[in-house]
């Protein structure tokens, strides 16, 4: 494990929690009718979520998973567990409504597994703090022009 990793998790973890924050704030907006309501669970979540997702990724780090299509998915499963357990949780606390803070959390399973699994996609492709996946590829791209 290198000190890179450590620097592509903390990428992966404010790329995603800026995403994971505005459809918080819009769906709490949206579904308590009132916008202040909506920030003040999206700003919530930006500590409580950074601090879960960092340790979900580097969970995550140990398992061997060689599909990728299945580690997204079953990556997106655990995460959106352990993510919409947080959201309810706090759209609880600050609503003081339990039923509004389940109405917050069941609506972002739908949004943010989509979210989610496109956002693994896309760091898939991308090889910041993977240098030995990257110098693979850089190899079988040059062995392959020859």
């Amino acid at each position: 494990m290198t000190e890179h990793s450590y620097k592509r998790h903390i990428a992966k973890t404010i790329t995603w929690r800026t995403v994971g924050t505005l459809d918080t704030i819009l769906l709490s907006w949206i579904i308590s009718g009132n916008p202040l309501t909506g920030l003040k669970i999206g700003i919530a979540e930006v500590v409580t979520k950074m601090l879960l997702y960092y340790l979900h990724e580097r969970i995550w780090f140990k398992f061997e998973v060689k599909n990728s299509h299945k580690r997204h998915i079953a990556k997106t499963i655990t995460w959106r567990f352990v993510g919409t357990m947080d959201t309810m949780v706090l759209a609880w606390l600050i609503t003081g409504n339990p039923l509004t803070g389940m109405q917050i959390g069941f609506a972002e399973v739908v949004t943010k597994m989509m979210l989610y699994y496109f956002h693994e996609r896309l760091w898939y492709k991308i090889h910041y703090g993977l240098d030995k996946r990257k110098e693979k590829n850089d190899k079988q791209h040059s062995s392959s022009s020859i």
